[in-house]
Parts: C-alpha cells; sequence; structure tokens
C-alpha cells in the first residue's frame, strides 16, 4: 500500500505486477479507483459552465455520451485532464484525477458561483460514490452476467444507469485508463464491497492495483496528469489536439484559447512522443539526446513493457525530433539507451 492524494492504495495485489498486467491484456481485472473526484453540474446553465473551463465541445455531446477533456489556464497550460459525460438525468457527470482534488473542485465551485451571481442556473455536487474499473478483452462478458441491459448497445464513452449484480443505482460508462475494453462503474459506497465481491466470483477476473494501471496506460500512450502533462504544456504540445472541439477553435472561447488555437496552425516548440528501447528500461527525468549526444528533451514516463517486452517512455522532445522512427539516445545511471 502506498499514500496517495490523502488515500491509501494498493501498488499490486497477490500477483506480481508483471502477471497482473498480462492478464488485464488476455482476461479482465479489477481496479478500485475510488479516489477519484466524481462531481454533477446542474442547472440549465450546465454546460455554459462546463465550456467555460474545458476545451471540449460538451454541447454537442448526445445524451449519455462523454468525452475526455480539459481544464486549461489563460496561459494554454493543462490544470487537469477529465471526462465529462451528458447525462440522461439532467446533469454533467465528471470525474477527474485525486492528485488534483482541491483544485479542480476549487476551479468549479468558483466559476459556479461566479456565474450564480449573473444570475445563471448552476449548481455543483460532490458524489460520495465509490469507483470501480472492470478493464480487458473480457470485462463486458464478465459485466454481462449481472446486468439487465445489453452492454453490446453500450459503445465506447457511453454511460447508463443500471442495476449491477443486484445493486441499483449504479452508472456505468464504457471507457478506462488500460487501453482494453472496459467499464467504470460509479457505485454507492453501501453497495461497493457487494459489488466488487461479486464480479471477483469470476474466475477471469482478478484485482489489480497502481503499478498494472501505470504500465498498462503507458503502454496504450495516455498521459498521467503530473508527469506526462502539467500547467506548463499546453494540448498542443502534449499531443492532445484531438480533444478541442471544432467549434471551441474556431470561437477561440476557452482558456488559452489565444495561446493554443494559433499552436495549432503553426509550429510548437516541443511535442510528446513515445519511445522503444533495448536494454535498461527509461525512467522519468531521463535526458533524452540527439544521436550527437546533445541534450533535447525529458522522459516523462517510463518502465519496462511485459506486452511488448521492450522498454516503453514517453517525453517531450523538439518539433524536428518528433517523426515516427526517429532514432535518439536516452541517457541512463547504467549508459545510454538507443
Amino acid at each position: 500500500m502506498v499514500a496517495f492524494a490523502g488515500w491509501s492504495l494498493p501498488v499490486q495485489y497477490r500477483d506480481s505486477h508483471t502477471d497482473s498486467h498480462l492478464h488485464t491484456r488476455q482476461h479482465c481485472s479489477l481496479f478500485d479507483v475510488s479516489h477519484m473526484l466524481q462531481t454533477k453540474i446542474l442547472g440549465s446553465d450546465r454546460v455554459k459552465l462546463m465550456e467555460s473551463l474545458v476545451v471540449g465541445d460538451i454541447a454537442e455531446l448526445r445524451p449519455n455520451q462523454g468525452t475526455l477533456s480539459l481544464f486549461t489556464n489563460e496561459a494554454g497550460g493543462i490544470l487537469d485532464d477529465l471526462i465529462v459525460t451528458n447525462t440522461s438525468e439532467g446533469h454533467l457527470y465528471v470525474v477527474s484525477n485525486a492528485g488534483c482534488w482541491e483544485k479542480d473542485l476549487a476551479l468549479m465551485q468558483d466559476k459556479v458561483r461566479e456565474l450564480q451571481n449573473q444570475g445563471r442556473d448552476v449548481g455543483l455536487e460532490v458524489l460520495d460514490n465509490a469507483l470501480l474499473a472492470l478493464q480487458g478483452p473480457t470485462a463486458a462478458q464478465v459485466l454481462q452476467a449481472g446486468v439487465a441491459d445489453d452492454l453490446r448497445k453500450l459503445p465506447f464513452m457511453t454511460s447508463a444507469v443500471m442495476e449491477v449484480f443486484g445493486v441499483s443505482g449504479c452508472r456505468v460508462t464504457r471507457c478506462g485508463y488500460t487501453g482494453e475494453d472496459g467499464v467504470e462503474i460509479s457505485v454507492p459506497v453501501a453497495g461497493a464491497v457487494h459489488l466488487a465481491t461479486a464480479i471477483l466470483k469470476n474466475p477471469e477476473v482478478k484485482l489489480a492495483g497502481l503499478a498494472a494501471r501505470d504500465s498498462l496506460r503507458l503502454e496504450a500512450g495516455l498521459c498521467l496528469y503530473g508527469n506526462d502533462i502539467d500547467e506548463h504544456t499546453t494540448p498542443v504540445e502534449g499531443s492532445l489536439s484531438w480533444t478541442l472541439g471544432k467549434r471551441r477553435r474556431a470561437a477561440m472561447d476557452f482558456p488559452g484559447a489565444k495561446v493554443i488555437v494559433p499552436q495549432l496552425k503553426g509550429r510548437v516548440q516541443r511535442r510528446r512522443v513515445g519511445l522503444m528501447c533495448e536494454g535498461a528500461p527509461m525512467r522519468a527525468h531521463s535526458p533524452i539526446l540527439n544521436m550527437e549526444g546533445t541534450k533535447i528533451g525529458t522522459v516523462t514516463s517510463g518502465c519496462p513493457s511485459p506486452s511488448l517486452k521492450k522498454n516503453v517512455a514517453m517525453g517531450y522532445v523538439p518539433c524536428e525530433y518528433s517523426r515516427p522512427g526517429t532514432m535518439l539516445l536516452v541517457e541512463l545511471p547504467s549508459g545510454p539507451c538507443f
């Protein structure tokens, strides 16, 4: 167990990190991610509130459709990444990072007060639900046994409220942080242990901790806030331009738009790239060098890849070195890695 953002979280359970990682890729694993901040944005001006804080097109979301988006500041930096779902129950359901809990909550609450003072109809409620992520190629098959809804009708980034293994009022969202098919289940606290126990009765499912979660997301090229993106990284530098809604780009009406939108049309100084190498694993903060040995960037996340049997990492390099297939060096304590 390790301390994280005021919570005590499991790094791993009985199985080794590698076994847990590969089990998720081949079967499915259950992750307890109840530390995440879950909020409801209420009122007829809820979309206006969210679009004043994020880069995404929230107004275009269909009922029960969600999207990954980014809170940004006026300098174009990323304050956090989050998932926003337009529920059919008349509110926005928002999931953001536990490490940014206080910052995100203050940001949203301040905007609620600002809009309320303008006479707008908007409110915020923090959800005291647990959050369980069932991830892997057999996740839907496992969950289908416990729900009446046909999960084939729940495509990626859509959500529905349903009874799951006898626990009513669960919001099931087809999403995850592993690169696999799967769901995240927001479950009332009183039913969380019952639900987890019911899911784990299926021999397909094993518990997985933070170590597997980190290597799975890194293999999939997914960012960890605070490592791979932060307040000094723009969405374009972070290779996250796809999160910028087309209408929002044209209107330039989100925080930092004056910095971010010109970057879409011009060149940025640096970009987030994926790296692979043989030999010793690359780790965060390792210097990235060009083939002449000059430092050009830094690794932000890195680990051995259990699936690929190679070392994977991501980091930032100048644009001219960002083309796939470019050969670079990473400086390690044991010597350079190609």
